[in-house]
């Protein structure tokens, strides 16, 4: 095996193919089936027709929040938070943008109507993020209070402030436990039609949950990829789910992740041997995979880990020949874009 750099993970994208809004309807995105030999162009909604009666298409059911709050120091100063994680009560965990930090114990008038009080440091003193204590005079909890005053967390790469078109489509049709700052894009192409035909066609359905964190955008910053430290995200295997694939296998049914995010779910399960926690498992060329056999996954960023990710899933070289044919052929990319289906190296 060979030692891979972060420059081998780089490629040139020109800048119009970074979708800005979704396609017209969901399931109507460009399918690249990268399964197949030769490689096919075909419609997401072909999906099913791809997949086989008993297959277990395993599902990311987190839901994302509206996590970016607005807000000012008792000087007048803006600022901006990105909520990370809610503990327990009326405290959160998050990433402060302004541009000169307040002391602990400052508390932030935020839009809305609530307070914001800095605890500290999380989860130690040098940690990178902040935790505050979340007041308002109505007593909301921190989800009722993003539900109300905050903005849904676009990527970097998206240059248009949050619209209520964001709200629906920068969340799953099957989103169920609040808790992401990141949608698992590569479930944003399936709507209830196609859930449908799937269903009856006989493939199966389980669900995971691992809740994206802003992390997932943090760029690789060493060329020696093993020196990189990867985010911790939450992440849950249900008992009805690890069922679903012990049985699935069984039959001889194909384990299809609708993500990466579900990748790391059940691969972090499957090295730890824990059903839930917290991972940072860093998954780079040379990984066994030990659960999924196929992949439904958006066209990630270059040089990100996520690259990182399906090139140990489908081998680097034709992941790259993929990312190439994309290009040529004016595939849109990451969070809004089109996506492919990858059979395990």
């Amino acid at each position: 095996m060979r030692a891979f750099t972060l420059s081998d993970f780089d490629f040139d994208l020109p800048p119009e193919l970074v979708a800005q809004h979704p396609a017209t309807e969901r399931s109507a995105s460009r399918l690249l089936d990268g399964s197949a030999d030769p490689t096919v162009d075909r419609i997401f909604r072909e999906l099913p027709s791809l997949l086989r009666a008993g297959d277990l298409l395993v599902f990311n059911d987190t839901r994302v929040v509206k996590a970016r709050l607005f807000g000012e120091k008792p000087t007048g100063g803006k600022l901006e938070l990105l909520v990370e994680r809610v503990l327990q009560g009326d405290e959160v965990v998050a990433h402060m943008k302004v541009s000169k930090k307040p002391p602990v114990g400052t508390t932030l008038a935020m839009v809305g109507g609530f307070s914001a009080t800095l605890l500290g440091r999380w989860p130690e003193e040098d940690g990178a993020l902040f935790r505050f204590r979340f007041e308002s005079p109505s007593g909301e909890d921190p989800y009722a209070l993003m539900a109300r005053c905050g903005h849904v967390p676009l990527p970097p790469y998206i240059t248009h402030t949050d619209s209520s078109d964001d709200e629906s489509r920068y969340q799953t049709v099957f989103a169920r436990v609040p808790g992401a700052v990141a949608a698992p894009t590569a479930a944003l192409h399936f709507d209830e039609a196609l859930l449908g035909e799937l269903e009856a066609r006989g493939v199966l359905r389980a669900n995971v949950t691992l809740h994206v964190g802003a992390g997932t955008f943090q760029p690789v910053k060493t060329e020696n990829i093993a020196e990189h430290t990867m985010h911790a995200e939450r992440y849950e295997v249900p008992a009805s789910t690890q069922r679903a694939i012990a049985d699935a296998k069984a039959r001889g049914g194909r384990i299809v992740a609708v993500g990466t995010t579900t990748v790391r779910t059940l691969e972090s399960w499957a090295k730890s041997g824990e059903a839930t926690g917290d991972t940072r498992i860093f998954i780079t060329p040379g990984f066994a995979f030990e659960h999924v056999d196929l992949l439904v996954t958006n066209f990630h960023l270059p040089k990100s880990t996520l690259m990182m990710l399906v090139s140990a899933f489908a081998g680097y070289e034709s992941v790259m020949a993929l990312y190439g044919h994309a290009i040529r052929e004016r595939y849109r990319f990451f969070s809004y874009g089109d996506a492919m289906l990858l059979a395990r190296k």
